[in-house]
C-alpha cells in the first residue's frame, strides 16, 4: 500500500472512531483519537491512564512558554491593526475634510494599539485626541502624508507610544486616565492568588503520590495486601498524579518568573514616573529630547504589564483546565476508602525518602567501567539533565514506582545519559547491567503509554513526536537540552577537481567530430615492410651547432679644437668718413687647449 493510501485509511479510521464516540455521548479530539484508536478505551471514564493521556494531549497542544505566547499575541495584535494602518498609510487626502478624517483614524489607531479604553467612549477619545495634538497637531498632516509608507508606519508606532506615555502621566497627576486600569495593583493581587492555587494543587498531588506509593510498596511486601489491592488501579493513579504534578511545576515556575518580572517593572515604572515629574515641574515649555524618551519608556513598561496580565490569565486557564483530568482520583479513591486502605501503612514523603539516604553514596572503586558523578567533582552538577524526570531508574522497570532519585548517592553516566537512584542498593543493581534495566523501563512504558511523556522517553520511541515539538522544533518540553558552543571547518573542495579535457559544449564542434568519425569508418589502414627496412636499427647522430663569434678592430676616438674668436674694430661709430677696420684674431692655439 502506498504512503498516500495508508494516510487516507488512517484518517478514515480516525474520523469513524470520532463519530462513534460522539454518538455515544463522548466528545473527543482527532489528536486524542489518533493516539488511542480504541473506542472502548476512549469511553472508559474510570481509567486513570486515559485521563493522564488526555491531560498530556491537552497540555501539549495548548501550553506555550513566555516567548512563544507573547510573540503570538503581538502578531495577532498587528494583524488586527493592519487594516487601520493600511487605511492610514494608503490615503492621500487633498482637502481639509479628508485631512480631518485621516486624523480621526490616527486617533483610533492610538486607542486600539494601546488597549487603554474603548473607541466608543467619548471621554476617552477626547483624552487621546488632546494627547495626540500636543505632540502631533493637525498642521503636520501635510508633512506626514508626504512620507513613504514605511516611514508612516514607524511614525504611527512612535506616536502611539508617546500618547500612551502622556496618558499614563496624566493619570498619575490625576488629570485624566480614568478609564485606565491599575495594572500593577491588579498583578500584585492576582499573581500571589494564582501561585497559592497552584501550590495547593501541588500539595494535594504530593499527598496522593506519597499515599499511592506507600500502598504499592505494601502490596509488594505482603501477598495478602496484594490480593486486597490488586483490583485498584493504583499504578495508573500514581502516574496520573505524577504527571499532574509535573505540569503544575511548570506553571508554578512560569508564575514565579512572572512575579519577578512584575517586581522589576514596578521599580522601573516608579523611577521613570518620578524622573518625569522632576523634569516637568509645572514648566511652560519643555525640551522634547528630555521628556519624549521618558514617555516612550512608560509606554513600554505598561506594555510589559499588559503582557504579564495575558500570561497570568493564560496560566490560570491552563491550571483550571488541567484540574478536570485529576478528578478521577476522587472517584476511584474517596477519602474514606483511601484512609481505610492506609491503616497500618507508613506513608513517607519524597523529602523523607531523600533524607534517609543522604549519608550513603556509591563507592567508585567498586566499578571499573562505569562513570559516576558527584557534586564536588562535577561542574554544573545541579544543571545535569537527569533521565526519567529525576525518578529512580531502577524502581520504574522493576517495581513500577516513581520514587524520587537522590543525586548525592551518585549519578551514573551511561552512554552520555545520566541516571539517579533512590538508594545505594538500587544504584549497585542498576550499574551491573544498565542496558537491561533501561530496556525494562522501555517495556514498562509500552505497557503504560502515559509513561512515555512522563519519563521523557521519546528518544526510545522515535516514531512518536509531541504536537508542540512538530509545531516548534526549538521547544523543549520539560527541561532544556544542554548545549555548548562548537565550531568546525571543512576544505573548500574535499575531492580533487575532475576536468575532462575532451568535453565540448559547442554543438557544432560535436557535429564536426561526429562527421570526422563517420569518415574514418570508411578508411583502411595498410602497412608493408621491405627487405631494406627489415631488422634495420634506427640511428641518430648529434652535432654541435656553430657558435656566433664577433671581433672588434676599430677604436673610436675624439679630440677637441679651439673655438675661433675673431673681432672686427672700426666698422661703425668713427669720426672720419672713411672706415678703417682692424681684424683681431683671438683664437687660442691648438697646443694650448
Amino acid at each position: 500500500m502506498s504512503r498516500d493510501l495508508t494516510e487516507s485509511a488512517i484518517k478514515e479510521i480516525i474520523r469513524e472512531t470520532e463519530q462513534e464516540c460522539a454518538a455515544r455521548g463522548q466528545t473527543v479530539s482527532e489528536t486524542l483519537v489518533a493516539f488511542m484508536l480504541c473506542v472502548t478505551r476512549l469511553l472508559d471514564t474510570a481509567n486513570p491512564s486515559l485521563s493522564t493521556i488526555k491531560m498530556q494531549v491537552y497540555f501539549d497542544m495548548n501550553y506555550a512558554n513566555r516567548a512563544e505566547l507573547l510573540s503570538e499575541q503581538h502578531r495577532l495584535l498587528e494583524g488586527r491593526l493592519a487594516p487601520v494602518v493600511r487605511d492610514i498609510t494608503d490615503s492621500h487626502p487633498r482637502v481639509q475634510e479628508e485631512m480631518e478624517n485621516v486624523y480621526q483614524k490616527i486617533v483610533s489607531y492610538m486607542l486600539l494599539s494601546s488597549g487603554l479604553g474603548s473607541p466608543t467612549d467619548i471621554e476617552v477619545v477626547r483624552e487621546v485626541t488632546a494627547a495626540l495634538q500636543s505632540v502631533f497637531p493637525q498642521t503636520e498632516m501635510i508633512t506626514f502624508i508626504s512620507l513613504s509608507k514605511k516611514n508612516k508606519e514607524q511614525q504611527l508606532k512612535n506616536l502611539a507610544m508617546l500618547v500612551t506615555g502622556i496618558r499614563l502621566y496624566n493619570k498619575e497627576c490625576r488629570r485624566g486616565g480614568s478609564s485606565i486600569d491599575d495594572l500593577p495593583a491588579i498583578l500584585n493581587e492576582a499573581i500571589p492568588s494564582a501561585t497559592r492555587t497552584v501550590d495547593e494543587g501541588l500539595n494535594t498531588c504530593h499527598t496522593l503520590a506519597h499515599r499511592y506509593t506507600a500502598l504499592l510498596e505494601s502490596m509488594q511486601e505482603d501477598q495478602h495486601r496484594y490480593t486486597q489491592l490488586s483490583s485498584f488501579k493504583l499504578k495508573e493513579a500514581l502516574f496520573n498524579v505524577r504527571q499532574y504534578e509535573a505540569f503544575l511545576c511548570i506553571l508554578l515556575s512560569d508564575a514565579i518568573t512572572s512575579a519577578q518580572e512584575v517586581e522589576k517593572m514596578n521599580v522601573r515604572f516608579a523611577a521613570t514616573m518620578e524622573q518625569l515629574k522632576n523634569t516637568v515641574q509645572n514648566k511652560v515649555s519643555i525640551d522634547t529630547k528630555e521628556v519624549f524618551p521618558l514617555f516612550v519608556a512608560l509606554s513600554n513598561l505598561w506594555t510589559g504589564f499588559q503582557d504579564e496580565i495575558l500570561l497570568l490569565s493564560f496560566l490560570t486557564n491552563i491550571a483550571n483546565n488541567l484540574q478536570q483530568f485529576s478528578e478521577i482520583q476522587s472517584q476511584l479513591f474517596p477519602e474514606e476508602v483511601l484512609t481505610s486502605l492506609l491503616e497500618g501503612v507508613t506513608v513517607k514523603s519524597d523529602e523523607e525518602r531523600i533524607r534517609e539516604t543522604m549519608g550513603t553514596r556509591v563507592n567508585v572503586s567498586d566499578f571499573k567501567n562505569q562513570e559516576w558523578l558527584f557534586p564536588e567533582t562535577t561542574d554544573n552538577f545541579d544543571q545535569l539533565l537527569i533521565q526519567y524526570h529525576g525518578f529512580c531508574a531502577h524502581a520504574i522497570g522493576v517495581k513500577g514506582l516513581t520514587l524520587p532519585g537522590n543525586p548525592t548517592i551518585g549519578i551514573l553516566k551511561h552512554k552520555e545519559r545520566c541516571y539517579v537512584f533512590s538508594s545505594k542498593e538500587a544504584a549497585y543493581i542498576f550499574a551491573q547491567d544498565p542496558d537491561k534495566f533501561i530496556q525494562l523501563n522501555v517495556e514498562k512504558a509500552r505497557e503504560h503509554a502515559e509513561l512515555i511523556q512522563l519519563l521523557e522517553l521519546r528518544h526510545q520511541f522515535e516514531y512518536l513526536a509531541p504536537y508542540a515539538q512538530a509545531r516548534n522544533a526549538g521547544k523543549c518540553f520539560m527541561k532544556p537540552t544542554t548545549k555548548c558552543d562548537s565550531s568546525t571547518q571543512t576544505d573548500t573542495h574535499i575531492l580533487p577537481p575532475t576536468i575532462v579535457t575532451s568535453y565540448e559544449w559547442n554543438e557544432w564542434e560535436l557535429r564536426r567530430k561526429a562527421i570526422k568519425l563517420a569518415n574514418l569508418r570508411r578508411k583502411l589502414t595498410r602497412a608493408m615492410q621491405t627487405d631494406l627496412s627489415h631488422m634495420r636499427r634506427e640511428n641518430s647522430t648529434q652535432v654541435y651547432l656553430p657558435k656566433d663569434v664577433s671581433t672588434q678592430t676599430k677604436r673610436d676616438n675624439s679630440s677637441s679644437v679651439p673655438r675661433p674668436q675673431i673681432f672686427l674694430e672700426g666698422l661703425r661709430g668713427g669720426s672720419s668718413p672713411t672706415t678703417h677696420m682692424v681684424k683681431v684674431d683671438l683664437t687660442r692655439a691648438v697646443d694650448e687647449t
